[in-house]
């Protein structure tokens, strides 16, 4: 958020008029984005036909499935009507809850799809058109109002702006295609999540820090993932908190935001040390081990030469992991307690959520969502990175759309994003530091399109089956490295750019 003004400057007829723009753009930019998820969920979804465990499809059936026919506190509780090894529930109670009220959707138009112990792998074309309804649904009434939330947070704070910015910012928020394969092809609700972290950080950048507290408590409570951004989030209100009159009054207002939203999404699991842990260690897949699919991050890339899983106990490998993503974190963290401003809060958080992508333990290939959404955010500072990281992020993905039979979707955003992106873009990409590379990270792309060829067509050496995917691994964990450094790099210099800030408390 550079270039703070304040609102004051802006007549109210003008700043209606602004306002009026911004929804006529949202709306056309919002229905074009509906129509696109609409198309990708024709397309199959995890799991589709393949018994017996089906994919995650399957699993957000049967967690309705689960959350319709038993109490709330059988819900996390392995037993005879609650088969644990079976798709248990392993996110938190939000997620249940969420369950829940689909589950109560579908089991009204289609009872069958609900039934305890004889609707598991239950797949029809009206099934299917429920289900997808369900996360059409969820993007409408919680992702999209917060982008919306967001663009007016972002453009009523920023002195210079044109219609094309504020068409391209929406754009590449809504029309986000590695969001879009996953939610409405592979099938989650990750915008539920991302969603209420878009309004959270909307919230704090407009100074309604308790509503932003309260709206990422959700987005913590409705994913684990969501924790990627905690650091940045804490960092952030620390610093804002410790420059105003009484920092100590600030912080305990965030911490009872705070601990009474968990209390209260807790509640049915508080009545008990033993009911609280067994929630607990649902949200914690430490028996999976260090990582399982080819994802670009540190551990997978490395394990070509360091065979960590054999080498380390499980125990060592968490305490590897935990002491290097929180050493990658910090720099992140001291620039926004020290320096805090809205501009170094984003890049805080795309720095955060890199750490935990590239340093953490279990990661998924689906995890890149978390930093390609503050990135997003960043994308009018550093459009030529933003564009370059989207092309990584849709290539770390590539393996797990082909599982998923969804190469046709993915090659069809693909394109339609990137022309969507160039033509509102108007020539951004010439700007930054991506163009005095060019040479370097255009040779990177060509390869990237090579290996989609190569990934499809060739088929692998008997003994090296993966060796395509750990290709697109190393070049993916190249890529991201980079970012990070990059954006670390960045944050520390917005210190310099906001002396005034830091120089008087906040009122």
């Amino acid at each position: 958020m550079k270039n703070k003004v304040d609102l004051d400057n802006h007549d109210d007829a003008s700043w209606w008029l602004i306002q009026k723009g911004v929804k006529a753009i949202f709306l056309s930019i919002s229905l074009f984005a509906l129509l696109i998820r609409v198309a990708v969920s024709l397309h199959p979804y995890s799991g589709a036909g393949n018994s017996p465990k089906y994919g995650d499809y399957e699993a957000q059936r049967h967690w309705m499935e689960i959350t319709i026919n038993l109490p709330a506190k059988d819900w996390y509780r392995n037993s005879t009507t609650n088969d644990l090894n079976y798709w248990g529930l392993d996110y938190p109670p939000l997620t249940a809850y969420q369950s829940f009220v689909h589950g109560l959707l579908l089991k009204l138009f289609d009872p069958d799809s609900v039934s305890l112990f004889t609707s598991r792998g239950y797949e029809s074309y009206f099934g299917k058109l429920l289900m997808r309804w369900t996360v059409l649904s969820s993007d409408v009434l919680i992702f999209f109002p917060a982008v919306f939330y967001f663009v007016l947070a972002y453009f009523s704070d920023n002195s210079r702006f044109r219609k094309r910015d504020i068409a391209w910012q929406i754009a590449i928020l809504l029309i986000n295609p590695c969001l879009i394969l996953i939610d409405h092809g592979h099938f989650q609700y990750n915008c539920i999540s991302l969603g209420l972290t878009v309004g959270a950080i909307a919230a704090i950048c407009t100074d309604k820090d308790l509503v932003g507290s309260f709206l990422f408590t959700l987005a913590l409570n409705h994913k684990q993932m969501s924790a990627y951004y905690a650091p940045a989030f804490f960092s952030h209100l620390l610093g804002k908190c410790m420059r105003r009159r009484k920092p100590i009054v600030e912080v305990l207002k965030l911490g009872v935001v705070v601990l009474g939203t968990f209390a209260i999404i807790w509640l049915p699991y508080l009545h008990s040390v033993d009911a609280l842990l067994q929630v607990l260690s649902r949200l914690a897949p430490f028996e999976r081990g260090l990582y399982e699919d080819y994802v670009a991050n540190f551990w997978c890339t490395t394990s070509v030469l360091i065979k960590w899983k054999r080498l380390f106990s499980v125990k060592l490998l968490k305490i590897l992991s935990f002491t290097a993503t929180l050493s990658t974190c910090l720099p992140s963290m001291l620039q926004q307690i020290r320096f805090p401003s809205n501009q170094g809060f984003l890049c805080g958080l795309l720095c955060s959520s890199f750490s935990f992508y590239l340093f953490s333990f279990q990661v998924h290939e689906k995890s890149i969502l978390l930093p390609l959404l503050p990135a997003s955010m960043l994308a009018l500072d550093e459009p030529s990175l933003f564009i370059h990281f989207l092309h990584y992020a849709l290539l770390s993905m590539f393996p797990l759309v082909v599982r998923d039979k969804l190469v046709q979707a993915y090659l069809a955003i693909y394109a339609l994003t990137f022309l969507i992106i160039n033509a509102l873009n108007n020539g951004k990409q010439k700007r930054g530091v991506f163009h005095s590379a060019g040479v370097l990270f255009g040779c990177c792309l060509f390869c990237s399109l090579i290996l989609h060829v190569v990934y499809l067509v060739v088929r692998p050496p008997e003994r090296y089956p993966f060796l395509f995917e750990a290709i697109i691994m190393l070049l993916c964990f190249s890529q991201f490295i980079f970012l990070l450094i990059f954006f670390n790099v960045k944050q520390w210099t917005l210190s310099k750019a906001v002396p005034q800030m830091h120089k008087q408390k906040l009122n």
